[in-house]
């Protein structure tokens, strides 16, 4: 199983082996940043210990199975980006990831949002290794950017077969929403945005690393034209769900004395009304790994 990761007030650097390959801590800080994603509570219509949030198919111990069979992937992307690749090799990477987590999951989709945006930066930061250059966050991302953004775009019109469309790819052609491709296309600007300022606010007023985290999922989801609320609630949904975080944070977000009450009666209307901000957890676990990469080196 999984080992697991404790949680702590103040996320401590990684420990690492001695002589461990940087592609290798690159990787399991991308594990680490999803468990934390998921282990978060409470969070409006998601998957957490306690609760299967809005999804009947799936519970926590699905998205620690999912984990397991992602632990090769995240260092076999980051080695990869050490070699300077075009987007193809990262793609096929990610393929036989995603079919790895389908088989793992019983073929719930618990990770592709993962997948797509973890690989993508390992990749970056190990490109950034490579060139010898440090890996702040902003640096990670505009790699991205610069170097598989236009190929990542093109994939949005690569695709005929509408049926053969993620919910994702689907709704962004629906509602001309940008989706997952358009932020990793374009440096994942709501992370470094919305969701690394929120959290590396609280966390340095609070020294709490969970506090910081759900502050940075409400502050995503306010803002965030999220692909999942608009595939579960159309427009309706999304503006909902973004009004209410929205409350949350102008309430007092996390530092509110009773954030816990506030942020629970506001899973249990997203689980009412089947909505669940998956796009925006998706950045929360970039947050996570963002907040943290500097430290790996």
């Amino acid at each position: 199983m999984l080992e697991r990761i404790v949680q702590v007030a103040r996320p401590q650097p990684l420990a690492s082996p001695l002589g461990e390959l940087p592609a290798a801590r690159i990787g399991r800080l991308a594990i680490r940043s999803l468990y934390r994603e998921a282990a978060l509570a409470p969070k409006p219509g998601l998957v957490s210990p306690g609760s299967h949030g809005s999804h009947r198919d799936m519970d926590f111990a699905t998205f620690l199975r999912s984990l397991q069979s992602l632990r090769a992937y995240f260092p076999s992307i980051a080695a990869c980006g050490l070699r300077r690749p075009r987007f193809a090799p990262l793609q096929q990477l990610g393929i036989d990831a995603e079919s790895a987590m389908l088989a793992a999951t019983g073929g719930v989709n618990t990770h592709r949002g993962a997948i797509f945006n973890l690989g993508l930066l390992c990749a970056g930061a190990g490109r950034l290794i490579a060139e010898g250059e440090g890996l702040e966050a902003a640096a990670v991302c505009a790699v991205v950017k610069d170097t598989w953004g236009a190929e990542i775009l093109a994939g949005l019109s690569s695709v005929p077969d509408v049926a053969a469309l993620s919910h994702g790819l689907s709704v962004a052609r629906r509602y001309g929403s940008g989706g997952a491709r358009q932020e990793a296309a374009s440096g994942f600007p709501a992370a470094l945005e919305l969701g690394l300022p929120a959290y590396r606010s609280v966390l340095a007023t609070t020294g709490d690393g969970e506090l910081a985290a759900v502050q940075a999922l409400f502050a995503l989801i306010a803002e965030l034209e999220d692909t999942n609320l608009l595939w579960r609630g159309g427009r309706q949904g999304l503006a909902h769900g973004r009004q209410a975080a929205a409350g949350f944070l102008a309430a007092g977000g996390v530092l509110a004395g009773d954030w816990r009450e506030h942020a629970a009666a506001i899973d249990r209307d997203f689980v009412a009304a089947n909505l669940s901000p998956g796009g925006s957890a998706d950045l929360l676990g970039v947050t996570l790994f963002l907040a943290e990469l500097g430290d790996c080196f």
